[in-house]
Protein backbone atom coordinates (compact mmCIF):
# COMPACT_ATOMS: atom_id res chain seq x y z
CA UNK A 1 0.00 0.00 0.00
CA UNK A 2 1.70 3.69 -0.87
CA UNK A 3 2.68 5.70 1.81
CA UNK A 4 1.41 7.96 0.22
CA UNK A 5 -2.51 7.39 0.35
CA UNK A 6 -2.32 6.52 3.83
CA UNK A 7 -0.60 9.59 4.61
CA UNK A 8 -3.12 11.13 2.46
CA UNK A 9 -6.17 9.36 4.04
CA UNK A 10 -4.50 9.95 8.04
CA UNK A 11 -5.14 13.84 7.36
CA UNK A 12 -8.14 13.46 5.89
CA UNK A 13 -9.02 11.68 9.04
CA UNK A 14 -8.26 14.19 11.36
CA UNK A 15 -8.87 16.97 9.76
CA UNK A 16 -12.30 16.26 8.95
CA UNK A 17 -12.46 17.70 5.72
CA UNK A 18 -10.97 17.22 1.88
CA UNK A 19 -10.42 21.10 2.03
CA UNK A 20 -8.33 21.03 4.99
CA UNK A 21 -6.73 18.13 4.33
CA UNK A 22 -5.66 19.84 1.12
CA UNK A 23 -4.32 22.83 2.80
CA UNK A 24 -2.48 21.06 5.02
CA UNK A 25 -0.60 18.46 2.88
CA UNK A 26 0.08 21.53 0.06
CA UNK A 27 -2.28 19.72 -2.34
CA UNK A 28 -5.45 20.37 -4.80
CA UNK A 29 -8.96 19.40 -3.28
CA UNK A 30 -9.05 17.00 -6.47
CA UNK A 31 -5.48 15.44 -5.92
CA UNK A 32 -6.67 14.38 -2.45
CA UNK A 33 -10.33 13.18 -3.71
CA UNK A 34 -8.40 11.12 -6.32
CA UNK A 35 -6.34 9.55 -3.48
CA UNK A 36 -8.94 8.48 -1.52
CA UNK A 37 -10.72 6.81 -3.95
CA UNK A 38 -7.94 5.31 -4.76
CA UNK A 39 -7.21 4.08 -1.77
CA UNK A 40 -11.08 2.70 -1.33
CA UNK A 41 -10.73 0.94 -4.65
CA UNK A 42 -7.52 -0.77 -3.13
CA UNK A 43 -9.58 -1.34 -0.01
CA UNK A 44 -12.44 -2.30 -1.41
CA UNK A 45 -14.51 -0.42 0.82
CA UNK A 46 -16.06 3.17 1.50
CA UNK A 47 -13.63 5.26 3.83
CA UNK A 48 -15.39 8.47 4.45
CA UNK A 49 -18.96 9.29 4.24
CA UNK A 50 -19.38 12.79 2.60
CA UNK A 51 -21.95 15.32 4.17
CA UNK A 52 -22.64 19.18 3.54
CA UNK A 53 -19.32 20.04 5.76
CA UNK A 54 -16.96 17.95 5.18
CA UNK A 55 -16.71 14.09 6.07
CA UNK A 56 -17.47 11.71 8.31
CA UNK A 57 -15.27 8.08 8.99
CA UNK A 58 -17.03 5.01 8.17
CA UNK A 59 -15.92 1.68 10.19
CA UNK A 60 -13.72 1.00 8.26
CA UNK A 61 -12.15 4.21 7.66
CA UNK A 62 -11.65 4.75 11.88
CA UNK A 63 -10.19 1.53 12.16
CA UNK A 64 -7.77 1.94 9.33
CA UNK A 65 -6.75 5.36 11.22
CA UNK A 66 -6.45 3.59 14.58
CA UNK A 67 -3.92 1.30 12.64
CA UNK A 68 -1.98 3.33 10.61
CA UNK A 69 -1.48 6.92 12.10
CA UNK A 70 0.79 5.85 15.08
CA UNK A 71 2.94 4.19 12.59
CA UNK A 72 2.79 7.88 10.05
CA UNK A 73 3.73 9.61 13.31
CA UNK A 74 6.72 7.73 14.16
CA UNK A 75 7.96 7.73 10.26
CA UNK A 76 7.30 11.39 10.44
CA UNK A 77 9.59 11.81 13.76
CA UNK A 78 12.38 10.10 11.81
CA UNK A 79 12.37 12.42 9.01
CA UNK A 80 11.92 15.61 11.13
CA UNK A 81 14.63 14.70 13.83
CA UNK A 82 17.49 13.23 11.23
CA UNK A 83 19.71 10.74 11.92
CA UNK A 84 21.73 12.73 14.46
CA UNK A 85 18.54 14.37 15.99
CA UNK A 86 20.08 17.75 16.07
CA UNK A 87 17.27 19.07 18.00
CA UNK A 88 19.26 22.55 18.49
CA UNK A 89 18.24 23.30 15.27
CA UNK A 90 14.09 23.28 15.64
CA UNK A 91 12.21 25.87 15.71
CA UNK A 92 9.25 26.17 17.81
CA UNK A 93 6.43 27.94 16.73
CA UNK A 94 3.80 28.85 19.34
CA UNK A 95 0.50 31.33 19.38
CA UNK A 96 -1.50 32.41 22.16
CA UNK A 97 -3.27 35.65 23.49
CA UNK A 98 -0.74 38.39 23.80
CA UNK A 99 -0.98 38.74 27.57
CA UNK A 100 -0.91 34.85 28.68
CA UNK A 101 1.89 34.48 26.66
CA UNK A 102 3.78 36.90 27.12
CA UNK A 103 4.03 36.78 30.93
CA UNK A 104 3.39 32.86 31.77
CA UNK A 105 4.58 31.07 28.58
CA UNK A 106 7.36 32.92 26.78
CA UNK A 107 9.32 33.05 30.38
CA UNK A 108 9.03 29.45 30.81
CA UNK A 109 9.87 28.40 27.00
CA UNK A 110 12.73 30.80 26.70
CA UNK A 111 14.84 28.26 29.54
CA UNK A 112 14.20 25.89 26.34
CA UNK A 113 16.33 28.40 23.90
CA UNK A 114 19.70 27.50 25.38
CA UNK A 115 22.60 26.14 23.12
CA UNK A 116 22.59 22.20 25.62
CA UNK A 117 21.99 20.28 22.47
CA UNK A 118 18.41 20.22 23.30
CA UNK A 119 17.19 23.25 23.08
CA UNK A 120 15.26 25.04 19.62
CA UNK A 121 14.94 28.96 18.58
CA UNK A 122 11.16 29.81 19.23
CA UNK A 123 9.01 32.17 17.17
CA UNK A 124 5.93 33.70 18.63
CA UNK A 125 2.49 35.16 17.42
CA UNK A 126 -0.10 36.84 19.21
CA UNK A 127 -3.62 36.64 18.31
CA UNK A 128 -7.50 35.37 19.57
CA UNK A 129 -8.07 31.95 20.20
CA UNK A 130 -9.85 31.21 16.81
CA UNK A 131 -6.90 32.55 14.91
CA UNK A 132 -3.97 30.61 16.86
CA UNK A 133 -6.80 27.58 16.29
CA UNK A 134 -7.04 27.93 12.67
CA UNK A 135 -3.04 28.77 12.29
CA UNK A 136 -2.24 25.53 14.05
CA UNK A 137 -4.16 23.75 11.79
CA UNK A 138 -3.35 25.32 8.73
CA UNK A 139 0.30 24.32 10.22
CA UNK A 140 1.49 27.74 10.69
CA UNK A 141 2.18 26.95 14.41
CA UNK A 142 3.51 24.01 16.00
CA UNK A 143 1.48 24.90 19.41
CA UNK A 144 -1.33 27.06 20.13
CA UNK A 145 -2.17 28.74 23.63
CA UNK A 146 -6.29 28.99 23.12
CA UNK A 147 -8.81 29.60 25.84
CA UNK A 148 -11.05 27.33 23.85
CA UNK A 149 -11.05 23.85 23.50
CA UNK A 150 -11.38 22.56 19.61
CA UNK A 151 -13.56 20.21 18.16
CA UNK A 152 -12.98 17.38 15.83
CA UNK A 153 -9.77 14.94 15.76
CA UNK A 154 -7.02 17.19 13.64
CA UNK A 155 -6.47 19.41 17.24
CA UNK A 156 -5.69 17.94 20.12
CA UNK A 157 -6.07 19.61 23.51
CA UNK A 158 -4.67 19.57 27.03
CA UNK A 159 -5.69 21.76 29.64
CA UNK A 160 -2.66 23.54 30.75
CA UNK A 161 -4.37 25.80 33.96
CA UNK A 162 -7.46 28.01 35.43
CA UNK A 163 -6.84 31.62 35.55
CA UNK A 164 -9.40 33.45 38.49
CA UNK A 165 -10.66 36.63 37.20
CA UNK A 166 -11.29 39.77 40.00
CA UNK A 167 -12.79 43.08 39.73
CA UNK A 168 -10.27 45.77 40.33
CA UNK A 169 -10.56 49.82 39.79
CA UNK A 170 -7.95 52.55 41.59
CA UNK A 171 -8.51 53.08 45.35
CA UNK A 172 -10.46 56.08 44.79
CA UNK A 173 -13.32 54.00 43.11
CA UNK A 174 -13.52 51.87 46.05
CA UNK A 175 -13.68 54.50 48.46
CA UNK A 176 -16.57 55.98 46.47
CA UNK A 177 -18.65 52.84 46.44
CA UNK A 178 -17.66 51.94 50.31
CA UNK A 179 -16.58 48.69 51.46
CA UNK A 180 -20.53 47.27 52.14
CA UNK A 181 -22.28 48.51 49.75
CA UNK A 182 -21.42 46.12 46.90
CA UNK A 183 -21.46 43.16 49.53
CA UNK A 184 -25.43 44.78 50.16
CA UNK A 185 -26.66 46.01 46.50
CA UNK A 186 -24.54 43.51 44.36
CA UNK A 187 -24.45 44.55 40.93
CA UNK A 188 -26.51 47.86 40.86
CA UNK A 189 -23.94 49.49 43.14
CA UNK A 190 -21.60 49.39 40.16
CA UNK A 191 -24.43 50.59 37.92
CA UNK A 192 -23.28 54.17 37.46
CA UNK A 193 -19.48 53.55 36.87
CA UNK A 194 -17.16 53.82 34.11
CA UNK A 195 -15.52 50.46 32.60
CA UNK A 196 -12.06 49.41 30.89
CA UNK A 197 -12.82 46.65 28.48
CA UNK A 198 -11.09 44.60 25.53
CA UNK A 199 -14.26 44.66 23.50
CA UNK A 200 -17.40 46.43 22.85
CA UNK A 201 -19.31 43.69 24.08
CA UNK A 202 -17.31 43.51 27.63
CA UNK A 203 -16.76 39.77 27.36
CA UNK A 204 -14.60 39.78 30.87
CA UNK A 205 -17.35 42.05 32.62
CA UNK A 206 -20.24 40.27 31.28
CA UNK A 207 -19.00 36.72 32.20
CA UNK A 208 -17.85 37.89 35.63
CA UNK A 209 -21.57 39.55 35.59
CA UNK A 210 -23.02 36.50 34.99
CA UNK A 211 -21.13 34.02 36.94
CA UNK A 212 -21.17 36.59 40.38
CA UNK A 213 -24.26 38.66 40.12
CA UNK A 214 -26.35 36.06 37.62
CA UNK A 215 -26.78 39.36 35.69
CA UNK A 216 -25.69 41.42 32.83
CA UNK A 217 -23.61 44.64 33.24
CA UNK A 218 -25.91 47.86 32.88
CA UNK A 219 -22.54 50.04 31.88
CA UNK A 220 -21.09 50.27 28.89
CA UNK A 221 -17.22 50.31 28.01
CA UNK A 222 -15.59 54.29 28.61
CA UNK A 223 -12.43 52.71 27.53
CA UNK A 224 -11.93 49.84 24.92
CA UNK A 225 -8.93 48.67 24.26
CA UNK A 226 -7.84 44.98 23.08
CA UNK A 227 -5.26 44.46 25.05
CA UNK A 228 -5.46 43.09 29.35
CA UNK A 229 -1.79 44.63 30.21
CA UNK A 230 -3.31 48.21 28.38
CA UNK A 231 -6.94 47.74 30.48
CA UNK A 232 -5.04 47.33 34.04
CA UNK A 233 -2.63 50.48 32.97
CA UNK A 234 -6.26 52.24 32.52
CA UNK A 235 -7.35 51.25 35.57
CA UNK A 236 -4.81 52.19 37.41
CA UNK A 237 -4.99 55.73 36.12
CA UNK A 238 -8.30 55.33 37.20
CA UNK A 239 -10.13 55.07 34.21
CA UNK A 240 -13.06 52.74 35.85
CA UNK A 241 -13.25 49.06 36.87
CA UNK A 242 -12.07 46.27 35.31
CA UNK A 243 -12.40 42.24 35.07
CA UNK A 244 -8.21 41.45 34.82
CA UNK A 245 -6.57 37.73 35.47
CA UNK A 246 -5.63 37.53 39.09
CA UNK A 247 -1.83 36.80 37.83
CA UNK A 248 -1.27 40.09 35.67
CA UNK A 249 -2.91 42.39 38.55
CA UNK A 250 -0.25 41.45 41.48
CA UNK A 251 2.55 43.74 41.18
CA UNK A 252 -0.13 46.31 41.24
CA UNK A 253 -1.97 44.62 44.11
CA UNK A 254 1.32 45.18 46.08
CA UNK A 255 2.04 48.38 45.12
CA UNK A 256 -1.46 49.70 46.20
CA UNK A 257 -2.11 51.14 43.03
CA UNK A 258 -5.45 49.34 42.15
CA UNK A 259 -7.86 47.38 44.51
CA UNK A 260 -10.47 44.46 44.68
CA UNK A 261 -13.90 45.41 44.30
CA UNK A 262 -15.47 42.14 45.38
CA UNK A 263 -14.05 38.89 47.06
CA UNK A 264 -16.49 36.18 45.96
CA UNK A 265 -17.10 33.03 47.38
CA UNK A 266 -16.39 30.96 44.41
CA UNK A 267 -14.41 33.50 42.02
CA UNK A 268 -14.89 33.04 37.85
CA UNK A 269 -12.05 31.16 36.69
CA UNK A 270 -11.22 30.61 32.77
CA UNK A 271 -9.25 27.60 31.30
CA UNK A 272 -6.22 27.74 28.73
CA UNK A 273 -5.45 24.63 27.24
CA UNK A 274 -2.49 23.48 24.86
CA UNK A 275 -3.05 22.49 21.54
CA UNK A 276 -1.05 20.16 18.77
CA UNK A 277 -2.10 18.87 15.84
CA UNK A 278 -2.72 15.26 16.58
CA UNK A 279 0.61 13.06 16.21
CA UNK A 280 3.11 15.73 16.56
CA UNK A 281 3.59 15.12 19.65
CA UNK A 282 5.82 12.63 18.63
CA UNK A 283 8.21 15.30 17.70
CA UNK A 284 11.03 15.85 20.50
CA UNK A 285 10.88 19.67 20.47
CA UNK A 286 7.16 19.96 20.52
CA UNK A 287 6.77 17.09 23.29
CA UNK A 288 9.40 19.38 25.11
CA UNK A 289 8.19 22.72 25.24
CA UNK A 290 4.23 20.76 25.94
CA UNK A 291 5.62 18.99 28.75
CA UNK A 292 7.59 22.02 30.06
CA UNK A 293 4.64 24.44 29.81
CA UNK A 294 2.48 21.73 31.64
CA UNK A 295 5.19 21.51 34.82
CA UNK A 296 5.63 25.72 34.77
CA UNK A 297 1.97 25.54 35.02
CA UNK A 298 1.96 23.94 38.33
CA UNK A 299 3.87 26.87 39.61
CA UNK A 300 1.53 29.68 38.19
CA UNK A 301 -0.84 30.92 40.96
Amino acid sequence: MDLALLRTFVTVHRAGSFTRAAALLGLSQPAVTSQIRTLERQLGRPLFLRRARGVTPTTTGDELAHKAAPHLDALVEIAESGLDDDSSLRTLHLAGPPEFTAERALPALTELTGDDGQGFTLRASFGTAEEALDGLAAGHHDLAISTARPRGALLTATPLCDEEHVLVAAPRWAERIGPDTLRLKGAPALENLPVVEVHESLPLVARYWASVFDSRPAASGAVVVPDLRAVLSCAIAGAGLAVLPRYLCAPAFDQGTIVTLHEPAVPPLRTYFLVVRTGTLALPHIARAHEWLRRAATTWL
